[in-house]
Protein backbone atom coordinates (compact mmCIF):
# COMPACT_ATOMS: atom_id res chain seq x y z
CA UNK A 1 0.00 0.00 0.00
CA UNK A 2 1.48 3.34 -1.03
CA UNK A 3 2.06 6.03 1.56
CA UNK A 4 1.30 9.72 0.99
CA UNK A 5 4.38 11.95 0.96
CA UNK A 6 4.94 13.99 4.11
CA UNK A 7 3.66 17.56 4.19
CA UNK A 8 6.22 20.39 4.05
CA UNK A 9 7.17 22.07 7.32
CA UNK A 10 5.26 25.25 8.08
CA UNK A 11 7.63 28.25 7.99
CA UNK A 12 8.14 29.90 11.38
CA UNK A 13 8.43 33.63 11.83
CA UNK A 14 11.23 34.49 14.30
CA UNK A 15 12.41 38.12 14.09
CA UNK A 16 14.97 39.57 16.43
CA UNK A 17 13.46 42.68 18.12
CA UNK A 18 16.83 44.40 17.94
CA UNK A 19 16.84 44.42 14.12
CA UNK A 20 16.32 47.65 12.28
CA UNK A 21 13.09 48.38 10.40
CA UNK A 22 14.72 47.63 7.05
CA UNK A 23 16.08 44.31 8.29
CA UNK A 24 12.67 43.41 9.75
CA UNK A 25 10.99 44.24 6.42
CA UNK A 26 13.46 42.06 4.59
CA UNK A 27 12.85 39.21 7.03
CA UNK A 28 9.09 39.55 6.55
CA UNK A 29 9.52 39.45 2.76
CA UNK A 30 11.56 36.23 3.00
CA UNK A 31 8.97 34.71 5.32
CA UNK A 32 6.20 35.64 2.86
CA UNK A 33 8.11 33.90 0.02
CA UNK A 34 8.47 30.79 2.17
CA UNK A 35 4.77 30.79 3.00
CA UNK A 36 3.85 31.27 -0.71
CA UNK A 37 6.12 28.41 -1.73
CA UNK A 38 4.52 26.10 0.80
CA UNK A 39 1.09 27.23 -0.34
CA UNK A 40 1.88 26.50 -3.98
CA UNK A 41 3.23 23.06 -3.08
CA UNK A 42 0.13 22.26 -1.05
CA UNK A 43 -2.11 23.45 -3.92
CA UNK A 44 -0.28 21.11 -6.32
CA UNK A 45 -0.66 18.27 -3.83
CA UNK A 46 -4.38 19.03 -3.59
CA UNK A 47 -4.82 18.97 -7.40
CA UNK A 48 -3.00 15.63 -7.60
CA UNK A 49 -5.16 14.21 -4.83
CA UNK A 50 -8.34 15.43 -6.55
CA UNK A 51 -7.30 13.85 -9.86
CA UNK A 52 -6.48 10.58 -8.09
CA UNK A 53 -9.83 10.70 -6.29
CA UNK A 54 -11.72 11.11 -9.58
CA UNK A 55 -9.74 8.26 -11.15
CA UNK A 56 -10.45 5.98 -8.21
CA UNK A 57 -14.13 7.01 -8.28
CA UNK A 58 -14.44 6.05 -11.97
CA UNK A 59 -12.67 2.75 -11.29
CA UNK A 60 -15.03 2.06 -8.39
CA UNK A 61 -18.10 2.76 -10.52
CA UNK A 62 -16.78 0.48 -13.28
CA UNK A 63 -16.19 -2.32 -10.77
CA UNK A 64 -19.68 -1.84 -9.38
CA UNK A 65 -21.21 -2.11 -12.88
CA UNK A 66 -19.18 -5.24 -13.62
CA UNK A 67 -20.26 -6.71 -10.31
CA UNK A 68 -23.92 -6.03 -11.05
CA UNK A 69 -23.52 -7.55 -14.52
CA UNK A 70 -21.96 -10.68 -13.05
CA UNK A 71 -24.81 -11.05 -10.60
CA UNK A 72 -27.42 -10.63 -13.39
CA UNK A 73 -28.18 -13.58 -15.66
CA UNK A 74 -27.76 -13.05 -19.41
CA UNK A 75 -30.81 -12.50 -21.61
CA UNK A 76 -31.16 -13.64 -25.23
CA UNK A 77 -33.22 -12.30 -28.10
CA UNK A 78 -35.94 -14.62 -29.40
CA UNK A 79 -39.10 -14.46 -31.51
CA UNK A 80 -42.52 -15.74 -30.47
CA UNK A 81 -43.51 -18.21 -33.19
CA UNK A 82 -46.87 -19.46 -31.86
CA UNK A 83 -49.10 -19.44 -28.79
CA UNK A 84 -50.53 -22.77 -27.58
CA UNK A 85 -52.60 -23.91 -24.62
CA UNK A 86 -49.38 -24.93 -22.90
CA UNK A 87 -47.49 -21.69 -23.45
CA UNK A 88 -45.54 -20.08 -26.28
CA UNK A 89 -43.14 -21.50 -28.83
CA UNK A 90 -40.11 -19.19 -29.06
CA UNK A 91 -37.17 -19.34 -31.47
CA UNK A 92 -33.86 -18.04 -30.21
CA UNK A 93 -31.94 -15.88 -32.67
CA UNK A 94 -28.57 -17.20 -33.79
CA UNK A 95 -29.03 -20.92 -33.23
CA UNK A 96 -32.71 -20.98 -34.31
CA UNK A 97 -33.58 -23.37 -31.48
CA UNK A 98 -37.32 -23.62 -30.86
CA UNK A 99 -38.56 -24.18 -27.30
CA UNK A 100 -41.98 -24.38 -25.69
CA UNK A 101 -42.03 -22.15 -22.62
CA UNK A 102 -44.58 -20.80 -20.16
CA UNK A 103 -45.60 -17.15 -20.28
CA UNK A 104 -46.41 -15.14 -17.17
CA UNK A 105 -49.97 -13.72 -17.25
CA UNK A 106 -48.70 -10.16 -16.92
CA UNK A 107 -46.49 -10.56 -20.00
CA UNK A 108 -48.83 -12.62 -22.19
CA UNK A 109 -51.21 -9.70 -22.70
CA UNK A 110 -48.40 -7.62 -24.26
CA UNK A 111 -47.08 -10.25 -26.69
CA UNK A 112 -48.31 -11.40 -30.10
CA UNK A 113 -47.04 -13.87 -32.67
CA UNK A 114 -43.89 -12.58 -34.34
CA UNK A 115 -42.88 -10.26 -31.48
CA UNK A 116 -39.28 -10.08 -30.31
CA UNK A 117 -38.76 -10.97 -26.64
CA UNK A 118 -35.92 -11.37 -24.15
CA UNK A 119 -35.48 -14.85 -22.66
CA UNK A 120 -33.15 -16.17 -19.97
CA UNK A 121 -31.06 -19.35 -19.87
CA UNK A 122 -34.16 -21.45 -19.22
CA UNK A 123 -36.00 -19.76 -22.18
CA UNK A 124 -38.43 -18.11 -19.83
CA UNK A 125 -39.76 -14.88 -21.36
CA UNK A 126 -38.60 -11.94 -19.26
CA UNK A 127 -39.97 -8.97 -21.20
CA UNK A 128 -41.11 -7.96 -24.71
CA UNK A 129 -38.70 -5.98 -26.92
CA UNK A 130 -39.43 -3.10 -29.23
CA UNK A 131 -40.28 -4.16 -32.77
CA UNK A 132 -37.31 -2.45 -34.36
CA UNK A 133 -35.99 -3.24 -37.80
CA UNK A 134 -32.62 -4.86 -38.17
CA UNK A 135 -29.80 -2.34 -37.77
CA UNK A 136 -28.32 -3.75 -40.98
CA UNK A 137 -31.49 -2.69 -42.80
CA UNK A 138 -31.28 0.79 -41.28
CA UNK A 139 -27.66 1.08 -42.40
CA UNK A 140 -28.74 0.54 -46.02
CA UNK A 141 -30.79 3.74 -46.08
CA UNK A 142 -28.96 6.38 -48.10
CA UNK A 143 -28.75 9.67 -46.19
CA UNK A 144 -26.54 11.68 -48.56
CA UNK A 145 -27.74 11.87 -52.14
CA UNK A 146 -25.25 10.63 -54.76
CA UNK A 147 -23.69 13.38 -56.88
CA UNK A 148 -24.89 11.72 -60.09
CA UNK A 149 -27.63 13.05 -62.35
CA UNK A 150 -29.13 11.91 -65.63
CA UNK A 151 -26.85 14.40 -67.42
CA UNK A 152 -23.86 12.38 -66.17
CA UNK A 153 -25.02 9.25 -68.02
CA UNK A 154 -24.47 8.98 -71.76
CA UNK A 155 -25.37 6.53 -74.48
CA UNK A 156 -28.52 5.08 -72.89
CA UNK A 157 -31.15 7.79 -73.41
CA UNK A 158 -33.96 5.29 -74.08
CA UNK A 159 -33.15 3.40 -70.89
CA UNK A 160 -33.12 6.64 -68.88
CA UNK A 161 -36.55 7.53 -70.25
CA UNK A 162 -37.98 4.12 -69.32
CA UNK A 163 -36.56 4.27 -65.80
CA UNK A 164 -37.92 7.77 -65.25
CA UNK A 165 -41.36 6.67 -66.48
CA UNK A 166 -41.41 3.59 -64.28
CA UNK A 167 -39.81 4.92 -61.09
CA UNK A 168 -39.61 8.69 -60.97
CA UNK A 169 -42.94 9.62 -62.57
CA UNK A 170 -45.15 7.58 -60.16
CA UNK A 171 -43.40 9.33 -57.27
CA UNK A 172 -43.61 12.92 -58.51
CA UNK A 173 -46.77 12.82 -60.69
CA UNK A 174 -49.06 9.92 -59.65
CA UNK A 175 -52.15 11.79 -60.89
CA UNK A 176 -51.10 11.16 -64.47
CA UNK A 177 -51.58 7.42 -64.01
CA UNK A 178 -54.89 7.96 -62.20
CA UNK A 179 -56.14 10.05 -65.14
CA UNK A 180 -55.38 7.29 -67.61
CA UNK A 181 -56.75 4.65 -65.22
CA UNK A 182 -53.70 2.37 -64.97
CA UNK A 183 -51.46 1.22 -62.16
CA UNK A 184 -47.87 2.49 -62.41
CA UNK A 185 -45.10 -0.06 -62.90
CA UNK A 186 -43.96 -1.51 -59.58
CA UNK A 187 -40.51 -2.78 -60.42
CA UNK A 188 -37.67 -2.23 -62.87
CA UNK A 189 -34.96 -4.77 -63.63
CA UNK A 190 -31.82 -3.43 -65.32
CA UNK A 191 -29.72 -6.08 -67.02
CA UNK A 192 -26.71 -5.98 -69.29
CA UNK A 193 -22.90 -6.31 -69.38
CA UNK A 194 -20.78 -4.86 -66.55
CA UNK A 195 -19.94 -1.17 -66.69
CA UNK A 196 -22.85 -0.03 -68.87
CA UNK A 197 -24.41 2.33 -66.31
CA UNK A 198 -26.98 0.25 -64.41
CA UNK A 199 -25.82 1.36 -60.97
CA UNK A 200 -25.38 4.95 -62.17
CA UNK A 201 -29.02 4.94 -63.27
CA UNK A 202 -30.08 3.96 -59.75
CA UNK A 203 -27.85 6.69 -58.28
CA UNK A 204 -29.44 9.25 -60.61
CA UNK A 205 -32.92 8.21 -59.42
CA UNK A 206 -31.77 8.67 -55.80
CA UNK A 207 -30.43 12.11 -56.66
CA UNK A 208 -33.39 13.33 -58.72
CA UNK A 209 -36.23 12.28 -56.37
CA UNK A 210 -37.13 13.11 -52.77
CA UNK A 211 -38.06 9.51 -51.98
CA UNK A 212 -36.26 7.49 -49.33
CA UNK A 213 -33.55 5.50 -51.12
CA UNK A 214 -32.47 2.11 -49.73
CA UNK A 215 -29.51 0.41 -51.39
CA UNK A 216 -28.42 -3.16 -50.86
CA UNK A 217 -26.52 -5.91 -52.65
CA UNK A 218 -28.02 -9.33 -53.24
CA UNK A 219 -25.00 -10.94 -51.61
CA UNK A 220 -25.86 -9.12 -48.35
CA UNK A 221 -29.09 -11.11 -48.15
CA UNK A 222 -27.25 -14.44 -48.11
CA UNK A 223 -26.84 -14.95 -44.38
CA UNK A 224 -25.14 -17.62 -42.30
CA UNK A 225 -28.02 -18.65 -40.05
CA UNK A 226 -31.35 -20.07 -41.13
CA UNK A 227 -34.03 -17.43 -41.50
CA UNK A 228 -31.74 -14.41 -41.16
CA UNK A 229 -31.81 -13.55 -44.87
CA UNK A 230 -35.62 -13.70 -45.00
CA UNK A 231 -35.85 -11.57 -41.87
CA UNK A 232 -33.52 -8.95 -43.38
CA UNK A 233 -35.71 -8.81 -46.50
CA UNK A 234 -38.78 -8.33 -44.33
CA UNK A 235 -37.06 -5.59 -42.33
CA UNK A 236 -35.99 -3.79 -45.51
CA UNK A 237 -39.56 -3.57 -46.77
CA UNK A 238 -40.81 -2.55 -43.31
CA UNK A 239 -38.23 0.24 -43.28
CA UNK A 240 -39.34 1.36 -46.74
CA UNK A 241 -42.98 1.24 -45.64
CA UNK A 242 -42.23 3.48 -42.66
CA UNK A 243 -40.57 6.07 -44.93
CA UNK A 244 -42.86 6.14 -47.96
CA UNK A 245 -42.44 7.09 -50.72
CA UNK A 246 -39.36 4.90 -51.04
CA UNK A 247 -37.15 3.25 -53.64
CA UNK A 248 -35.37 -0.04 -52.92
CA UNK A 249 -32.33 -0.72 -55.13
CA UNK A 250 -31.10 -4.34 -55.17
CA UNK A 251 -27.75 -4.72 -56.90
CA UNK A 252 -26.46 -8.15 -57.93
CA UNK A 253 -29.93 -9.62 -57.51
CA UNK A 254 -28.76 -12.84 -59.18
CA UNK A 255 -27.00 -13.70 -55.89
CA UNK A 256 -30.36 -14.29 -54.22
CA UNK A 257 -32.79 -14.83 -57.13
CA UNK A 258 -31.05 -17.43 -59.26
CA UNK A 259 -32.92 -20.37 -60.75
CA UNK A 260 -34.10 -22.91 -58.22
CA UNK A 261 -32.46 -26.31 -58.29
CA UNK A 262 -32.95 -29.69 -56.61
CA UNK A 263 -29.91 -29.13 -54.40
CA UNK A 264 -30.46 -30.25 -50.81
CA UNK A 265 -27.58 -28.34 -49.22
CA UNK A 266 -28.46 -26.01 -46.37
CA UNK A 267 -26.82 -23.07 -48.16
CA UNK A 268 -28.92 -23.42 -51.31
CA UNK A 269 -32.04 -23.97 -49.23
CA UNK A 270 -31.39 -20.77 -47.29
CA UNK A 271 -30.90 -18.77 -50.53
CA UNK A 272 -34.19 -20.14 -51.87
CA UNK A 273 -35.93 -19.34 -48.57
CA UNK A 274 -34.66 -15.75 -48.83
CA UNK A 275 -35.84 -15.52 -52.44
CA UNK A 276 -39.32 -16.74 -51.48
CA UNK A 277 -39.51 -13.97 -48.87
CA UNK A 278 -38.43 -11.45 -51.51
CA UNK A 279 -41.11 -12.70 -53.91
CA UNK A 280 -43.71 -12.46 -51.16
CA UNK A 281 -42.75 -8.88 -50.29
CA UNK A 282 -42.77 -7.81 -53.93
CA UNK A 283 -46.17 -9.28 -54.78
CA UNK A 284 -47.90 -10.73 -51.74
CA UNK A 285 -51.42 -10.49 -50.40
CA UNK A 286 -50.80 -7.16 -48.71
CA UNK A 287 -50.53 -3.91 -50.61
CA UNK A 288 -46.92 -2.87 -50.97
CA UNK A 289 -47.70 0.83 -50.81
CA UNK A 290 -45.76 3.64 -52.41
CA UNK A 291 -42.58 1.60 -52.79
CA UNK A 292 -40.70 1.15 -56.08
CA UNK A 293 -38.04 -1.46 -56.70
CA UNK A 294 -35.00 -1.22 -58.96
CA UNK A 295 -32.78 -4.25 -59.42
CA UNK A 296 -29.63 -4.77 -61.47
CA UNK A 297 -27.81 -7.85 -62.70
CA UNK A 298 -25.05 -8.83 -65.11
CA UNK A 299 -26.43 -12.38 -65.35
CA UNK A 300 -29.98 -12.11 -66.62
CA UNK A 301 -29.80 -15.75 -67.77
CA UNK A 302 -29.41 -16.95 -64.16
CA UNK A 303 -32.59 -15.38 -62.76
CA UNK A 304 -35.57 -17.48 -61.71
CA UNK A 305 -38.66 -17.06 -63.90
CA UNK A 306 -40.83 -16.37 -60.86
CA UNK A 307 -39.11 -13.07 -60.16
CA UNK A 308 -39.33 -11.93 -63.79
CA UNK A 309 -43.08 -12.12 -64.17
CA UNK A 310 -45.22 -8.94 -64.38
CA UNK A 311 -46.34 -7.69 -61.00
CA UNK A 312 -42.85 -8.05 -59.62
CA UNK A 313 -40.72 -6.54 -62.37
CA UNK A 314 -43.01 -4.83 -64.88
CA UNK A 315 -40.10 -3.36 -66.81
CA UNK A 316 -37.16 -5.49 -67.96
CA UNK A 317 -34.73 -2.90 -69.34
CA UNK A 318 -31.61 -4.03 -71.14
CA UNK A 319 -28.65 -1.67 -70.74
CA UNK A 320 -26.28 -2.61 -73.57
CA UNK A 321 -22.84 -1.32 -74.43
CA UNK A 322 -23.14 2.09 -76.11
CA UNK A 323 -23.06 2.61 -79.86
CA UNK A 324 -20.83 5.15 -81.65
CA UNK A 325 -23.03 8.13 -80.76
CA UNK A 326 -23.32 6.95 -77.18
CA UNK A 327 -19.55 6.50 -76.83
CA UNK A 328 -19.05 10.01 -78.19
CA UNK A 329 -21.39 11.42 -75.51
CA UNK A 330 -19.64 9.41 -72.80
CA UNK A 331 -16.26 10.77 -73.87
CA UNK A 332 -17.71 14.28 -73.67
CA UNK A 333 -19.06 13.62 -70.16
CA UNK A 334 -15.85 12.17 -68.72
CA UNK A 335 -13.60 14.86 -70.23
CA UNK A 336 -15.66 17.85 -69.06
CA UNK A 337 -13.12 18.70 -66.38
CA UNK A 338 -10.05 17.95 -68.51
CA UNK A 339 -7.91 20.50 -70.34
CA UNK A 340 -8.06 19.05 -73.88
CA UNK A 341 -5.90 19.99 -76.84
CA UNK A 342 -7.65 21.17 -80.01
CA UNK A 343 -6.69 17.98 -81.85
CA UNK A 344 -8.91 15.78 -79.63
CA UNK A 345 -11.89 14.55 -81.70
CA UNK A 346 -14.65 12.68 -79.87
CA UNK A 347 -15.97 11.04 -83.03
CA UNK A 348 -12.58 9.50 -83.74
CA UNK A 349 -12.24 8.39 -80.11
CA UNK A 350 -15.68 6.77 -80.27
CA UNK A 351 -14.62 4.84 -83.37
CA UNK A 352 -11.33 3.79 -81.77
CA UNK A 353 -13.02 2.58 -78.58
CA UNK A 354 -15.33 0.12 -80.34
CA UNK A 355 -17.15 -2.26 -77.95
CA UNK A 356 -16.05 -0.24 -74.91
CA UNK A 357 -18.50 0.14 -72.03
CA UNK A 358 -19.06 3.42 -70.20
CA UNK A 359 -16.82 2.32 -67.33
CA UNK A 360 -14.06 1.34 -69.75
CA UNK A 361 -14.30 4.73 -71.49
CA UNK A 362 -13.96 6.46 -68.12
CA UNK A 363 -10.86 4.39 -67.40
CA UNK A 364 -9.48 5.31 -70.84
CA UNK A 365 -9.88 9.06 -70.23
CA UNK A 366 -8.15 8.76 -66.83
CA UNK A 367 -5.26 6.85 -68.37
CA UNK A 368 -4.91 9.48 -71.13
CA UNK A 369 -4.66 12.17 -68.47
CA UNK A 370 -1.92 10.18 -66.75
CA UNK A 371 0.21 10.31 -69.92
CA UNK A 372 -0.05 14.12 -69.85
CA UNK A 373 0.90 14.15 -66.15
CA UNK A 374 3.99 12.00 -66.80
CA UNK A 375 5.13 14.41 -69.53
CA UNK A 376 4.49 17.40 -67.24
CA UNK A 377 1.92 18.88 -69.64
CA UNK A 378 -1.28 20.75 -68.79
CA UNK A 379 -3.16 19.65 -71.93
CA UNK A 380 -4.29 16.18 -72.93
CA UNK A 381 -3.61 15.42 -76.58
CA UNK A 382 -5.13 12.99 -79.04
CA UNK A 383 -1.90 11.00 -78.91
CA UNK A 384 -2.43 10.51 -75.17
CA UNK A 385 -5.77 8.82 -75.86
CA UNK A 386 -4.14 6.64 -78.53
CA UNK A 387 -1.35 5.61 -76.14
CA UNK A 388 -3.90 4.97 -73.37
CA UNK A 389 -5.99 2.79 -75.70
CA UNK A 390 -2.91 0.79 -76.68
CA UNK A 391 -1.95 0.30 -73.02
CA UNK A 392 -5.44 -0.80 -71.94
CA UNK A 393 -5.74 -3.17 -74.92
CA UNK A 394 -2.32 -4.64 -74.12
CA UNK A 395 -3.23 -5.11 -70.44
CA UNK A 396 -6.51 -6.81 -71.37
CA UNK A 397 -4.72 -9.16 -73.77
CA UNK A 398 -2.17 -10.09 -71.10
CA UNK A 399 -4.93 -10.79 -68.62
CA UNK A 400 -6.93 -13.00 -71.02
CA UNK A 401 -5.55 -16.57 -71.00
CA UNK A 402 -7.34 -17.33 -74.27
CA UNK A 403 -5.00 -14.89 -76.04
CA UNK A 404 -2.07 -17.24 -75.40
CA UNK A 405 -3.74 -20.30 -76.96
Amino acid sequence: MSHSPSLPDRPRLDIDPELSDAERLDALAKHFESVSSVHDELADRLDEAEAEREELSEETEQLQRENEALKTSSLYVATVEEFTDEGAIVRQHGNNQEVLTEVAPGIADDIENGDRVAVDDSFSIQRPLDSETDVRAQAMQIENRPAVGYADIGGIDDQIREVREAVEMPLVDPERFDTVGIEPPTGVLLHGPPGTGKTMLAKAVANETDATFIKMAGSELVRKFIGEGARLVRDLFELASEHEPAVIFIDEIDAVASKRTDSKTSGDAEVQRTMMQLLSEMDGFEERGDISIIAATNRFDMLDRAILRPGRFDRLIEVPKPGPDGREKIFAIHTRGMNLDDDVAFDELAEMADEFSGAEIESLTTEAGMFAVRDDRSEVRMSDFEDALAKITEDDTAADPVAFL
